[in-house]
């Protein structure tokens, strides 16, 4: 990624490269790995189970499922945000003493 883009949101980069490399939609198998499915059948049971985490859809004569590069950008920068705010709160449960616990000091 360009560093002049630094400031720019994951969500908009993540669209941009997504865009340059599968145009506005993806599909198939591709849009099964940036979706992180490890397999096409796993792909296929979500679909089925109607558990996709971004709207999918079908385009008249063409096989299989499509989705706009844009739902899938935000839903992965949603993702990282999502781990992110989870490893905030982790540390600082950690560095917060459990209830009732009283912090001694070291020159008692």
């Amino acid at each position: 990624m360009n560093p002049t883009h630094i400031n720019e949101p994951l969500a908009v980069l993540l669209d941009r490269e997504l865009t340059s490399r599968y145009g506005p939609i993806v599909s198939n198998d591709n849009l099964r790995l940036v979706l992180g499915y490890s397999s096409m059948e796993a792909f296929r049971q979500a679909v089925s189970r109607k558990t996709i985490p971004i709207p999918v859809f079908e385009i008249e004569n063409r096989r299989g499922k499509f989705a706009l590069v844009k739902d899938v950008a935000a839903w992965l920068a949603a993702q990282r945000e999502r781990a992110l705010s989870d490893d905030i709160a982790i540390m600082n449960a950690a560095e917060t003493p459990a209830a009732g616990s009283t912090i001694k000091s070291g020159g008692d």
